[in-house]
């Protein structure tokens, strides 16, 4: 009997924490963000000194503090990808996917729409946070998504590999 009890006790520990670890992946870390107009969509120029604001519409975003490429958002513009001269294009984007419950943001028909010429990414902000760039891709048809990705001194400083002097200096914690 203390046999099948223990494997009860178990079971049921184990589906509670796969529960809770489940939930906390899914919801449990994510904040909506208020828009702050002039912040959320801002595109660099080509020249790279500061970010340029854009015209934006229906701001929606998420974001998580355990970690910096968990920032999601979408918004809608009467720009279009072609009126975009002067703005740093990205090259190679790769959306990150977003929970389900959020629902305006798709990664895989952004990402679709990125290679069919759809859409088209570009430079938000580089080094939003150390080794992280915030991306804006802008469809023809006037919807926007933003995403955080590692740059290149992000994929080597968490991968291990030797930054390198190109690369700013990591903020001490």
């Amino acid at each position: 009997m203390t046999g099948k009890l223990l494997a009860i006790v178990l079971l049921l520990s184990a589906l509670a924490a796969g529960a809770g670890m489940y939930y906390l992946q899914i919801y449990g870390f994510y904040y909506e963000v208020e828009p702050q107009p002039g912040q959320d969509v801002v595109l660099m120029t080509e020249e790279g000194d500061m970010p340029v604001p854009i015209p934006y519409s229906e701001f929606q975003a998420i974001d998580a503090d355990s970690s910096p490429i968990r920032y999601r958002g979408c918004f809608e513009t009467d720009l279009k990808p072609d009126q975009m001269d002067g703005f740093m294009p990205v090259e190679n984007p790769e959306p990150l996917t977003a929970p389900g419950w959020f629902d305006c943001y798709d990664a895989v028909s952004l990402g679709d729409a990125l290679k069919s010429g759809q859409a088209q990414a570009f430079l938000g902000v580089k080094n939003i946070h150390f080794g992280v760039d915030r991306i804006v891709a802008i469809t023809r048809d006037g919807k926007g998504y933003v995403w955080h990705a590692l740059n290149n001194c992000g994929e080597k400083a968490y991968d291990g590999t030797v930054v390198g002097e190109e690369c700013p200096k990591r903020p001490e914690n």
